[in-house]
């Protein structure tokens, strides 16, 4: 994936992350642990409720003030999005 997590500071970055993340499923999504819809969600929800230890392993402190809602509209949304 060309783009990291650690660049993403804005909309329009976050925006062409995912899009890496898509063109990284369709080059190579079959080595993906959690290739499928599914899976990727149920992992994303793990994560998300175990990000405060991957932080502290990582030495980071968890971003106290993350847009989180921005988060949860923008996946509810691609569900209906064209």
């Amino acid at each position: 994936m060309s783009t990291s997590p650690d660049h993403v500071n804005s909309r329009t970055d976050l925006a062409a992350f995912v899009r890496a993340l898509h063109r990284s499923h369709t080059e190579e999504g079959r080595v993906w642990e959690n290739a499928d819809l599914a899976s990727f969600l149920e992992a994303l929800a793990a994560w998300i409720d175990d990000a405060d230890g991957w932080y502290s392993n990582a030495g980071r402190h968890l971003p106290a003030n993350g847009d989180w809602n921005f988060v949860a509209r923008a996946l509810q949304a691609a569900t209906i999005y064209e």
